[in-house]
């Protein structure tokens, strides 16, 4: 009897994790899997209900520029642009793409750095653009590869000026990277609709897209998630990064931003240990496009912030 029922557990136990798997490998696959068979470069097929439909990325400035490559432990190859304005200068912008796209999607912020004067580095994260990787981690492994391009940088410029501007994934992947041991050059953030968490905003969507709940699904996510990239999905929580950091912070937000909740920004500007911390509301703004409202706004506030801490050459 008892053989029986040892074994009519096992089956239990088989049949729910076989479960877990099959639920949690598919929306993985879905939302954090570069390439399909016809594009190994494709972005993950969630992007294409997710991120803003029929957006074209901007031409690369027309400065002097190289690329760059640093690799992580695991062996995974990252590829950067360096873009150099005309006067020398120990200001670096790391600009950070989002979601489903890659560095090309920042160029237009690099245009308007470059003009500032600051040394401009987009790179392709991971899984994304140029750069090696299968799959993304919504800022957790992120933001350990931005820290290489800090160092990136330091190497080549030991007196550099770091300044972190993300938009979206790429600010939440900024915010994380501020948690992180970073040397003193980095000296300022802006994050631009950014969210506290990956795990909370997936599981938004998995009720809008699949009218599925976010329990017990998005557990099957976090699982699966671990076993394929070897962090949780749910570690990409800036809510938690911000509560450590040391990096003066501005905080930006459209108040009709249908992705991630405009809320988001006074959690995570009330969560901020940041010894200086301002947040800008961009009405009438969607998800990453505060600075399109008006851009001559959005950067005179941009510059303003940054000058206190980069100085102006």
């Amino acid at each position: 009897m008892k053989t029986k029922l040892l074994a009519a557990l096992s089956v239990i136990v088989i049949m729910v994790c076989g479960t877990v798997y099959f639920v949690g490998n598919y929306f993985v696959e879905y939302a954090l899997k570069r390439g399909n068979d016809t594009d190994p470069l494709a972005p993950p097929p969630a992007c294409e209900k997710i991120a803003t439909p029929g957006l074209e990325a901007p031409p690369a400035p027309d400065f002097e520029s190289e690329i760059w490559t640093v690799k992580t432990g695991r062996g995974i190859e990252l590829k950067a642009t360096v873009f150099y304005p005309d006067k020398k200068t120990h200001r670096r912008a790391i600009l950070i793409h989002g979601y489903g796209r890659d560095q090309t999607y920042a160029y237009d912020y690099a245009e308007k750095y470059l003009k500032e004067g600051y040394v401009v580095i987009t790179p392709d994260l991971r899984a994304a653009g140029m750069s090696g990787g299968t799959y993304m981690t919504m800022g957790t492994l992120e933001a350990n590869d931005i820290k290489l391009w800090t160092e990136k940088i330091i190497a080549e410029d030991p007196d550099a000026k770091i300044i972190l501007h993300g938009v979206s994934m790429g600010a939440a992947t900024a915010m994380m990277t501020t948690a992180l041991e970073l040397p003193e050059n980095v000296v300022a953030l802006v994050e631009d609709c950014g969210y506290t968490s990956a795990y909370k905003m997936f599981g938004v969507k998995l009720k809008e897209l699949f009218d599925l709940p976010e329990f017990p699904f998005m557990n099957c996510v976090d699982i699966v998630c671990k076993i394929k990239t070897g962090v949780f999905l749910s570690d990409a929580a800036p809510i938690e990064s911000v509560k450590s950091t040391k990096i003066p912070t501005l905080f930006i937000h459209g108040d009709e931003d249908k992705l991630v909740p405009y809320s988001m920004m006074n959690e995570l500007y009330d969560a901020s240990a940041a010894p200086v911390k301002e947040k800008m509301t961009v009405e009438g703004a969607g998800h990453a496009d505060a600075k399109n409202k008006d851009p001559e706004v959005y950067f005179d506030r941009v510059f303003h912030f940054l000058r206190r801490f980069a100085g102006k050459e």
